[in-house]
């Protein structure tokens, strides 16, 4: 049997979820979602040829972290957490996230349960400075509005689900710059047209785009599909798919690579 499109490409999951009973769960909007293991993580990407990833806190994980460092700790080599943090947190429980393997703060702009994006700058300043970590922004459908002339202030930063709405696209595209990255991902969830937005963000800024499953695609629409990991091939073809796919989230969140590129 031959080698699947699924395990022909090297891939580093820019973000999913974890959800274990057993941690604090808080209802966001009403919202309390459905257990997705880790055995159930790599269960669903058992065909893939996995190299590691980004397990990302959701809204109804607050700021409660103890899921996080023990998924960590248990997923292993290869992953790394962004989490959630208020304002008031200290030097040090930074720094000991950071020795778990945490490697950014998300701001939920869409909705909430993060700290607020009054806090944005100062955040970000501040965990650059002490352990190089970025910031990512989910968005609302007019954040980037809001948020023009902040975004070119941070250190470093990611947009999660390109951009999430139509309505953000063009100020996101004048916004691309060394050090911004943007991940493909919830093609379930947003509002504009996937293949025009991957093309053009990936023909202005190759290094730019990170592709990530979203699993387990929590209140999307649609839940993620494989056909959207062979949507990148076919928008992109096979070699620049591969730097979505992999090299250049890995050269973001400073992780080794142990395949080599297609």
């Amino acid at each position: 049997m031959g080698v699947s499109e699924l395990q022909k490409h090297p891939i580093f999951d820019s973000h999913f979820h974890i959800i274990e009973n057993g941690y604090p769960i808080q209802s966001n909007n009403g919202y309390i979602p459905d257990q997705f293991t880790i055995e159930d993580y790599r269960d669903r990407m058992a065909r893939y040829t996995l190299e590691g990833g980004v397990v990302v806190s959701g809204s109804f994980q607050g700021f409660d972290q103890t899921y996080l460092v023990d998924a960590l700790g248990t997923l292993g080599t290869g992953f790394v957490g962004v989490t959630q943090i208020p304002e008031t947190t200290s030097d040090e429980e930074i720094m000991n996230l950071h020795s778990h393997g945490v490697r950014g703060v998300r701001f939920n702009l869409n909705r909430g349960g993060s700290a607020g994006s009054e806090d944005l700058l100062t955040i970000a300043n501040r965990i650059y400075n002490l352990v190089g970590w970025h910031v990512e922004l989910y968005l609302g459908p007019k954040s980037l509005h809001e948020l023009k002339n902040i975004i070119p202030a941070l250190p470093k930063v990611c947009i999660d689900h390109l951009g999430v709405s139509d309505s953000n696209f063009e100020l996101l595209l004048n916004l691309i710059r060394s050090g911004l990255t943007i991940k493909a991902t919830g093609f379930g969830r947003v509002d504009l047209d996937v293949e025009k937005a991957i093309k053009q963000i990936h023909n202005l800024s190759p290094k730019t785009l990170m592709f990530g499953t979203d699993l387990p695609s929590t209140r999307a629409r649609r839940k993620y599909a494989d056909n959207d990991f062979l949507k990148i091939i076919k928008f992109l073809g096979q070699k620049e798919a591969q730097k979505v796919f992999s090299s250049n989230a890995l050269n973001f969140y400073g992780v080794e690579n142990s395949f080599t590129d297609k």
